[in-house]
């Protein structure tokens, strides 16, 4: 179960792009609603990321996690290489831009990952709240793994009441009438996301060893994009993660991991080779291209008032082409030396 699934890069590396894509795009021109393309991936971009989460650490370590500690004690050994050190340096970086001094509490639960169980909407840099609420889900996932193996009802016990998380927050608790900034608490609360990452854990469970018919997949694969691009939905995005319309996008999202998880072909190499190494850096250019914006825009300031004018789309394409020149090189001289290092230990 072990083997590489190049398509589930694909669609990693073209989340987090997509959502790149969204943030810069809003922050050069304004925001962009529901009806809107990309205000649908800057919000279920991450939903993306956490239905590939939960499938990809199914897929991993299904086989490999039993009861044994030291099993589950490798797992969290190398979730804690794999995200720490991108994090802490993302964050020190965020408040040395942001020139505020945190307190003190703030920091060490940023710094040791507790912000998400316990303030998940303090986090200093845009997007570091979904890593806070992943932290949440690796310490749920061991338990997902046991309860499938060996209490099989307590499992479904879970899964229904996680849902039943899910439905709270979608119908109750997030008001449509109001804009998603106004209620980003209770957006971004570990509870309301969940069930989602549960959903691709549990899509890994039933269909790992079913094969479902290429041009099946390729059928539900268009629909759930169709669906996705031109479902009618406008106005905020609260009214995308509300209601029935949550129950929609969040099914297309399903549809769409579930049709790059089966898809039985690999691309081309060109295509391939791109997309892999897109897939590779979707860690750090999820992270990372906050910050390059930022900076450039600081540089552009300095430029426009003592150098040269440099328009908002000279700004956009620089931003894009340097957040994943710096991206790769991040992967491959810091996020691998960890990667490594935990390897190692």
């Amino acid at each position: 179960m072990n083997k590489r699934l190049f398509s589930l890069d694909y669609l990693r590396g073209l989340a987090a792009f997509g959502i790149m894509i969204y943030h810069y795009f809003t922050w050069t021109f304004g925001t962009y609603d529901a009806s809107t393309f990309l205000g649908r991936i800057g919000v279920y971009g991450v939903s993306v990321f956490y239905i590939l989460s939960g499938l990809t650490l199914f897929h991993t370590y299904y086989d490999k996690m039993g009861p044994s500690k030291a099993e589950v004690i490798t797992f969290f050994k190398k979730r804690f290489f794999r995200i720490f050190p991108l994090l802490w340096l993302v964050t020190i970086t965020s408040i040395i831009l942001l020139k505020k001094s945190p307190s003190p509490l703030d920091l060490a639960l940023n710094l040791s990952g507790l912000f998400g169980f316990f303030k998940w909407d303090t986090y200093f840099s845009t997007g570091v709240w979904s890593i806070g609420n992943e932290l949440v889900f690796y310490v749920l996932f061991p338990f997902f793994i046991l309860f499938l193996k060996q209490f099989k009802p307590l499992l479904v016990l879970l899964t229904i009441t996680l849902f039943g998380f899910y439905i709270y927050f979608g119908f109750l608790v997030l008001n449509p009438t109001q804009a998603l900034g106004e209620q980003w608490r209770n957006y971004v609360n570990p509870l309301n996301q969940v069930f989602i990452f549960m959903s691709g854990f549990l899509m890994g469970y039933f269909f790992q060893k079913i094969k479902v018919k290429n041009y099946l997949v390729v059928t539900i694969l268009t629909f759930s994009i169709f669906c996705f691009t031109f479902y009618p939905a406008e106005g905020n995005t609260i009214s995308i993660v509300t209601g029935i319309n949550r129950l929609v996008f969040t099914a297309l999202s399903f549809g769409i991991c579930f049709g790059f998880y089966q898809l039985a072909f690999q691309l081309p190499d060109f295509l391939h080779q791109r997309l892999s190494i897109l897939g590779e850096i979707s860690y750090s250019v999820y992270l990372i291209h906050p910050l390059v914006y930022q900076v450039i825009g600081i540089l552009m300031k300095i430029s426009n008032k003592y150098l040269f004018h440099f328009s908002d789309s000279v700004k956009l394409m620089l931003s894009i082409v340097i957040t994943l020149i710096l991206s790769n090189l991040v992967y491959e001289y810091f996020e691998k030396y960890f990667m490594k290092l935990g390897r190692k230990i």
